[in-house]
């Protein structure tokens, strides 16, 4: 419960705020990545010189993807395609997450329509995250968190420190909870 500016108690239900959520963390996940020098693009992670920022960037579209097709596809869910880790351009990289971001939280507004449950499937052989709403939420979240915090320390290791409006701007869940 919250208070509006006439002090009224106001409600949100269950699946806005669960979807309401997530949209947020992936319009973050996607404004930092907007944010990213060019440069940094295809620059090397350090100690791993096999794998680049592109690809750690992809890899959160491919997550999601995989998900998708363990959790959603069983039950009509729309899949979308991944994006390929080496040659993904950051334009198309921010679409493919707008894409595969709606597709997460019509996952999550099914869960809520199943009493808050995420039906199990028999392709969800990992059997290690429960499958309720607030828990898949939390992990989602956790993971795309995870690897944003990632991608922020590499830049500053590579040389690239970026600029207090991105850094700052990603924790501004207010403001980007409104955007479309």
């Amino acid at each position: 419960m919250g208070k509006n500016s006439t002090s009224k108690p106001t409600s949100i239900g269950l699946a806005d705020s669960i979807v309401g959520a997530w949209n947020t963390s992936n319009r973050v996940t996607i404004f930092l990545l907007n944010g990213l020098p060019a440069e940094l693009w295809d620059a090397k992670i350090p100690g791993e010189p096999r794998r680049s920022i592109r690809m750690l960037a992809a890899h959160l579209h491919n997550c999601r993807v995989g998900w998708l097709r363990t959790l959603g596809a069983p039950h009509g869910l729309r899949v979308p395609k991944p994006v390929d880790r080496y040659k993904v351009k950051p334009r198309e990289l921010t679409a493919a997450l707008e894409l595969s971001g709606a597709d997460m939280a019509a996952l999550l507004k099914f869960g809520c329509e199943h009493g808050g449950m995420i039906p199990p499937t028999p392709k969800y052989v990992w059997r290690n995250l429960p499958l309720d709403v607030g828990h898949v939420l939390g992990y989602f979240v956790g993971h795309e968190g995870h690897h944003r915090g990632q991608i922020v320390m590499l830049a500053r290791q590579l040389g690239h420190r970026l600029p207090a409006e991105i850094t700052g701007g990603m924790w501004h869940w207010v403001k980007l909870s409104k955007e479309n």
